[in-house]
């Protein structure tokens, strides 16, 4: 009988794919999430779907944003799907198969889900399997695509979904509410990072500058 794979082993073999430094605050977000998701998919309750595809790419998209080199985010987006065992270009597609529902009203989306059959992959809102915080995030990325900023009222158009959807709603906002803090630390982090970058690039500027020529006529005895 095979061991089942370590938390270890996971991080083992991102690192083994994406071999460049990952800047220290982003490392911290990578190797969570490398974390959650291992610990997610050894669950045997674990069901993979359209809606946990949309979460991991979201999370990863919103959280790596603004990194250097750019390059570097879909070599490191490609060592987390390969260390998880998982396509990272079926991620991506199952991802984008929620643009479909851009601009599409709620009242659209209660409709069909009151229909008892709704369409792929508006179905995986009927979640069968381990919960986790991807999960949520998913949801708002998909909150997000509907016509109107329903984010803005989210408690609200969580309570509307609650009825036709089988997520922990209690636990969806409590994630998401933890999930949006967490984001807002990162912005600040980043903002912090590029402040202290353009101090340092003038002080090199500065430095680097010839200093300013001296008249030696002005010195010279009347």
């Amino acid at each position: 009988m095979q061991n089942p794979r370590t938390v270890s082993d996971t991080k083992r073999a991102f690192y083994a794919v994406h071999r460049r430094p990952i800047h220290s605050i982003y490392r911290r977000f990578i190797e969570e999430l490398l974390v959650e998701i291992h610990l997610l998919r050894v669950n045997v309750e674990f069901r993979y779907s359209p809606l946990f595809a949309l979460g991991v790419v979201t999370a990863f998209d919103q959280f790596m944003e603004g990194y250097q080199p750019a390059g570097d985010r879909a070599s490191i987006f490609h060592a987390l799907g390969v260390a998880e065992e998982m396509n990272p270009q079926q991620l991506k597609e199952d991802a984008a198969s929620w643009q479909q529902y851009q601009g599409r009203p709620l009242s659209q989306i209660l409709e069909e889900l009151n229909s008892g059959q709704p369409s792929a992959p508006l179905n995986s809102l009927n979640h069968e399997g381990k919960y986790s915080r991807l999960h949520a995030v998913g949801l708002y990325a998909f909150l997000q695509e509907l016509a109107g900023d329903l984010t803005t009222n989210l408690n609200e158009t969580l309570d509307q979904l609650a009825p036709v959807i089988k997520l922990p709603i209690e636990k969806v906002k409590r994630d998401l509410e933890l999930y949006r803090s967490n984001l807002d630390k990162m912005n600040q982090a980043r903002s912090l990072m590029k402040e202290l970058v353009e101090q340092e690039r003038k002080r090199r500027a500065q430095e680097a500058s010839p200093p300013p020529a001296v008249d030696a006529s002005s010195d010279a005895p009347a």
